[in-house]
């Protein structure tokens, strides 16, 4: 049977390329994003495989009204993509907290608003799939990115809390944490720096503006290829919690939690020695 798939963030990046190997698949999607006219120009040729909804993932109200509109038009969502989602830059401390509470409010509550919404259509089917979008830096730190890193930590406790809760109505809950991918994702029209300008923090803004310009459109990460994959995944019967999508995140990712088991081991009797040993 042919899945219908949810997609946000959908006009471009990750989000189009997902979008695009569903319907290379023969799946039905509803595409949503902040700007209808730019989803109808990427995918017109799909005809009616395709509905374009607008969303704003930060409005819950707009969320359920996409969630509506997806159902009325195919019958039912199987697979959620929650895509959409920036990256805030620089130091901490050259960030406001208006700032901090932007970001939160796309990559984090943007993905709580539609999985609110999706859920109890996919609890009434028994059945569904989500892809959360995080990042590998949802599993490690990066100098002059701590909020991004932060909101992706969020996604990454919140899915796996999730996928204990949903696992009993054959609802299963992948993370998908992508390296660099050759995306907007970089561009000035997408990545967003902090603008308080400290010089404590100029050589490290300095060095985190100069390589994304230096990566921007030159990642090694084929967005087709992480769509495919994906499709992949949808049609597994187990598919994996965390799906590291490639190899830079693979090799770092490797490395961080080796070095955390190494750092676990040698604390291993000072972590033991907090217990009540002899109660009473």
């Amino acid at each position: 049977m042919n899945k219908v798939w949810f997609i946000t963030g959908a006009a471009r990046g990750l989000g189009a390329a997902i979008a695009k190997a569903a319907l290379t698949n023969g799946d039905n999607v509803v595409v949503s994003g902040r700007r209808i006219e730019a989803l109808q120009e990427v995918f017109a040729a799909y005809g009616e495989r395709v509905l374009a909804v607008p969303l704003d993932v930060s409005d819950e109200a707009q969320a359920l009204s996409a969630v509506q509109s997806a159902v009325a038009c195919f019958g039912r969502i199987d697979v959620l993509v929650n895509n959409a989602g920036y990256g805030q830059l620089a130091p901490f401390e050259d960030n406001t907290s208006r700032d901090a509470d932007q970001q939160f409010a796309t990559n984090v509550f943007g993905v709580l608003n539609v999985c609110r919404a999706v859920l109890p259509v996919m609890r009434q089917q028994r059945s569904g799939r989500i892809f959360n979008i995080s990042s590998m830096g949802g599993i490690l730190g990066m100098g002059g990115a701590a909020l991004y890193c932060a909101s992706k930590f969020a996604v990454e406790g919140f899915s796996e809390s999730l996928a204990l809760e949903v696992a009993q109505f054959g609802i299963k809950v992948t993370l998908v944490e992508p390296g660099v991918f050759r995306t907007d994702f970089l561009d000035p029209s997408s990545a967003v720096f902090g603008q308080r300008g400290l010089a404590d923090y100029a050589g490290l803004t300095a060095q985190v503006k100069n390589a994304s310009a230096a990566y921007n459109h030159k990642q090694t990460g084929n967005p087709a290829k992480l769509g495919e994959a994906l499709v992949l995944l949808a049609a597994s019967e187990s598919p994996p919690l965390r799906y590291l999508a490639g190899s830079d995140a693979y090799q770092q990712v490797n490395a961080k939690l080796n070095k955390m088991l190494s750092d676990i081991e040698q604390y291993q009797e000072l972590s033991y020695s907090t217990d009540i040993l002899n109660p009473g």
